[in-house]
């Protein structure tokens, strides 16, 4: 199946395919996904096939104001205050598996646990309303590699695994979610994302973060080799050499021979950064280049979930 415009027509193809145990990679705020009916643990497998995923890494599952939480997991109070604010958008919850949950069990990896958002992007509310049940939906992308961030992307990384691809054109935030555990007493930020520290602790108090890298994550995205491009990737450099790109932030003050340069933002816009930097990183991430060259990001706001990522993207694979 080719990329699809989306129409009447398509998302009731979509909508049906997911029905039937299918694959189709549809649009967020975020990332492109790849999503399956998250109560059919056929079709929940069929994910960790196309993506090559490994099985212990966890899915999010994707729902819309219209769905009934309660069936799936343990709803509390801070989950409730924190979807008024910020559902739909970029933030997910991890959160105890209800008592009997039709959620599929491969969705939860070993944990007893269920990650959960309600995407703010209209062709993702849509399907997941035609469809009639949670999505679940990684990034619809070959496992720990680039997340896509246009229907072109998920081609370029799948191809023809998947039943359809719904283009919605580039998506807007351009990194992953933010993903909060809300099953510990204090509220732990598992991944850095579209909604920010400073926005949480503005409402909670208090909220920790985790760096613990286990065989049982919660969450995607705690692995400590992620979204790698296929170059080596060499993060605060101040110049690029001659055989590597160059991916800068902010005015460039000064002119370089020899290297590629991709400028993330030149107004320093730390949004406008995160929107860039997958679809950057794929423009660069191919010959002639060695490698690719990172400017320092600064930490705050979302530059801790661009900086979370290009460690990443950064860290030594197997």
């Amino acid at each position: 199946m080719t990329i699809q415009p989306v129409n009447e027509k398509t998302l009731a193809k979509a909508a049906a395919l997911i029905q039937d145990g299918g694959l189709v990679a549809f649009p967020t705020e975020t990332v492109y996904g790849l999503g399956a009916d998250a109560t059919n643990e056929a079709a929940v497998a069929s994910i960790f096939e196309a993506k090559g995923r490994p099985s212990f890494n966890p899915l999010i599952i994707h729902v819309t104001r219209n769905t009934d939480l309660l069936p799936y997991v343990e709803w509390n109070d801070r989950a409730r205050l924190l979807a008024k604010i910020f559902w739909p958008g970029p933030l997910t919850f991890v959160l105890r598996r209800a008592v009997g949950s039709p959620i599929a069990p491969s969705v939860s990896g070993k944990g007893d646990t269920i990650a959960v958002r309600n995407p703010n992007h209209p062709v993702a509310q849509e399907l997941i309303n035609r469809a009639g049940s949670p999505i679940a939906a990684p990034s619809a992308n070959a496992s720990g590699k680039l997340s896509p961030t246009t229907a072109e992307h998920v081609w370029d990384s799948l191809g023809n695994k998947v039943d359809m691809i719904l283009d919605g054109g580039p998506t807007l935030v351009g990194l992953e979610s933010t993903v909060l555990d809300l099953t510990l007493p204090t509220p732990t930020i598992l991944r850095h994302g579209g909604i920010t520290k400073e926005s949480l602790v503005a409402l909670l108090g208090e909220v920790q973060e985790s760096h613990a890298i286990t065989e049982a994550p919660q969450s995607p995205g705690m692995l400590s080799s992620h979204y790698a491009p296929r170059l080596p990737l060499r993060l605060n450099a101040l110049s690029a050499r001659d055989d590597e790109a160059f991916l800068t932030f902010g005015p460039e003050l000064f002119v370089q021979s020899g290297a590629y340069r991709i400028n993330l933002s030149p107004r320093s816009n730390l949004d406008e950064a995160a929107a860039n930097l997958f679809s950057m990183l794929c423009i660069v991430d191919r010959e002639p280049y060695k490698g690719i060259a990172v400017m320092p990001i600064p930490l705050t706001g979302l530059g801790a979930a661009i900086n979370d990522r290009l460690a990443r993207a950064a860290a030594p694979r197997d």
